[in-house]
């Protein structure tokens, strides 16, 4: 008997392991689950940014990122999160009304980031910023690849603006005709030429030069006065060559000239004598010197239309040289033939030295933020419509919590993609 009412004064109690609810847990391990997510995320874009080569990252302005539009989207986040704590602490103190316009506020503010992340993505589709299989635009250096992928969509255009002037030429218009003639002075004067500069010298300094003048002239790196001085200084010294290049020809054409003149001159004599002589001897030594003669001519004749071909590209390169450095086209070259209003059309491949890398980590890590702003919005838009009192508070610090750690993201993805 005393041993049954020993074993009846035991009284068990059951004391949870963790003092929080079952959807604050749940939540909890989301949210555990999304940091290894987004911390591999931007521990591989770390690497990859601070291991790449000085200089060959690109920079905010190299791939249109404005530091003061990512500063201000930054602080619409964080005020958002002040707007949904405000929002909890009316709930708690079971004012409904007060609650609902914090969580209002809440959602314009993610909109509002929303909106502007649309809109920087959209600047970066205009000017060919994408990740894109087998290949974007972007190049990671001026090379001969580069330099053919230029000729090509310039071809390209070309072929299309002239088919279309071959199919209807009254209804050709007058800016199509100006989009011809600006696709061929590019084509001709800028790639092609560069093409043939390479492909003509092996003084590999010079063979660089000549691309990264195709490359600083289309985009230049930083979209500063300092990248559009290292256009101008790449036009100065290639210009005293062309210059020098261009004397020498003239000289040539004009000796040339001279010497097929005094041959065309001297030609009727030869071809008298060759007729009246009788000795065969003489009569055959008299048809090989006609022979040489207009054999010579001939050749000196081709050689002046090489020569003249040539002045005539020098004299292309050198009109785009002024085209480039004149101070009536100053400000919109220094943005370089992709931003420039009549050459925007053109829409030609970049050099951006780790672009297609910067892309895809790009895309890819706001991306993914973006669509975790976009669920918080579709939380609040389905919490909304409830009686946000006192019952809804838990609600309400449970979709807090999950704001609160999208802004926390957001709070390192900014430096990282727009200070450094």
């Amino acid at each position: 008997m005393s041993h049954d009412a020993h074993h009846a004064a035991i009284k068990l109690q059951y004391q949870p392991s963790l003092p929080i609810g079952n959807g604050k847990l749940c939540l909890w391990l989301f949210l555990s689950t999304e940091i290894m997510f987004f911390a591999g995320l931007i521990g591989t874009y770390i690497v990859l940014r601070f291991g790449a080569p000085p200089g060959t990252w690109p920079a905010p302005h190299d791939v249109h990122l404005v530091e003061l539009i990512g500063a201000a989207n930054t602080f619409v986040l964080l005020m958002s999160s002040v707007t949904i704590v405000l929002a909890l602490e009316a709930a708690r103190n079971n004012s409904s009304g007060s609650a609902k316009a914090w969580m209002v506020a809440t959602f314009l503010l993610g909109s509002v980031f929303l909106g502007v992340k649309a809109y920087e993505y959209k600047e970066k589709f205009r000017h060919g910023i994408y990740p894109s299989k087998p290949h974007s635009s972007i190049y990671d250096k001026a090379d001969i690849y580069y330099l053919q992928a230029c000729r090509q969509r310039l071809e390209g255009i070309q072929k299309e603006l002239l088919d279309l002037k071959a199919a209807s030429p009254v209804e050709f218009s007058e800016a199509q005709k100006d989009q011809l003639q600006h696709c061929e002075n590019v084509l001709n004067n800028l790639v092609k030429f560069s093409e043939q500069s390479a492909a003509g010298t092996t003084d590999v300094l010079r063979q660089q030069r000549a691309m990264e003048i195709v490359a600083s002239a289309i985009y230049p790196r930083q979209h500063s006065a300092n990248s559009y001085e290292h256009l101008v200084d790449h036009l100065a010294a290639e210009g005293a060559e062309l210059l020098n290049e261009q004397t020498e020809l003239r000289k040539a054409i004009s000796e040339k000239k001279s010497e097929q003149t005094a041959l065309k001159e001297k030609l009727p004599g030869l071809e008298k004598q060759e007729a009246a002589e009788q000795n065969a001897d003489e009569k055959t030594k008299l048809t090989q010197q006609v022979t040489e003669s207009k054999a010579n001519i001939e050749k000196l004749a081709a050689a002046i239309t090489v020569d003249n071909t040539r002045l005539a590209a020098i004299d292309g390169r050198l009109a785009l040289h002024e085209f480039l450095t004149g101070d009536a086209e100053k400000e919109h070259i220094q943005h370089g033939l992709n931003d420039h209003p009549d050459y925007a059309f053109l829409k030609l491949p970049m050099k951006i030295p780790s672009g297609n890398m910067w892309a895809s980590t790009y895309f890819l890590m706001t991306g993914f933020h973006a669509i975790h702003v976009l669920v918080g919005l579709i939380a609040f838009a389905l919490v909304l419509p409830m009686h946000l009192g006192k019952r809804r508070a838990h609600v309400i610090e449970n979709i807090g919590l999950y704001w609160h750690f999208v802004d926390l993201v957001w709070i390192f993805l900014f430096p990282l993609l727009y200070l450094f």
